[in-house]
């Protein structure tokens, strides 16, 4: 369980940052964005979101803003900057090449050729 939730932290930001560069939203906003868009096949916790907009958010990389949501309740919304957008085609692309080249190596090794492959 531990490896899951540590690669969950490492994608956390690309989430956030691909969120808020397609609408400013808050955290629990982003929460359930995440498990609808991903067909409930990925669930982030409120606090690790929270985590990781208080991080994006001291990088300069997102800012916030109250809106007044009814008479008397404020909600905080987070909008990308323009460093946040360059950080997220940055890591865009990391997810990319890590997620084709784990493909390639899983392809390689589910046809038994792992071994072979290597010793070219």
């Amino acid at each position: 369980m531990a490896s899951k939730n540590y690669f969950i932290n490492g994608i956390t930001e690309l989430l956030i940052l691909s969120i808020l560069n397609f609408h400013d939203s808050y955290v629990y906003e982003i929460v359930k964005s995440i498990e609808n868009f991903s067909e409930s096949l990925l669930t982030i916790s409120q606090n690790t979101i929270y985590t990781a907009t208080y991080k994006l958010e001291n990088e300069g990389k997102i800012s916030e803003y109250a809106k007044l949501v009814g008479k008397k309740r404020t909600r905080i919304y987070y909008k990308i900057e323009p460093d946040g957008q360059d950080y997220l085609k940055e890591i865009s692309q990391n997810y990319e090449n890590t997620t084709k080249g784990i493909q390639k190596i899983m392809d390689v090794l589910s046809k038994g050729n792992g071994e072979d492959e290597t010793n070219e």
